[in-house]
């Protein structure tokens, strides 16, 4: 009976440390590629980084090859970025976001591998149109 007691508590304590070591977070910031992140390239950030994880990487990528570069989010705030894992979102959902600003992530963050294993995002919206008046 004892046995039991004891093998009880530890299930719910494994349990529970576990639940504790990952919170649901949303973060805000610039999406872009991990070799982008690095090389402070944000605005100008060469979409094939996004495939095969580097500037000029296409010479050596072949289509069909698996795509290697990482998806991170880089919070100005913080003045850091964190690893994205985009579990059920598509890649090609991103594409309106990529190198884009005031991108957010919503979902549970590993701080063992820096990782937001997202649920969501939202993209910001596009740019309003704008009429110009009178000549350049």
């Amino acid at each position: 009976m004892m046995k039991k007691i004891l093998m009880l508590g530890f299930g719910l304590l494994f349990v529970a440390s576990a639940w504790a070591s990952s919170e649901e977070v949303t973060k805000k910031g610039f999406l872009t590629s991990e070799w982008c992140a690095k090389n402070d390239l944000f605005r100008d950030c060469r979409l094939e980084s996004y495939a095969c994880g580097s500037e000029g990487c296409f010479a050596h990528w072949n289509f069909g090859d698996k795509e290697s570069g990482k998806i991170v989010l880089y919070v100005h705030d913080e003045g850091k970025y964190y690893n994205i894992d985009l579990g059920e979102i598509e890649t090609s959902e991103l594409d309106e976001a990529k190198n884009a600003n005031e991108v957010a992530f919503t979902g549970e963050y590993d701080p063992k591998t820096n990782t937001i294993h997202a649920k969501e995002f939202k993209a910001p919206p596009p740019p309003k149109k704008s009429f110009f008046k009178g000549c350049l």
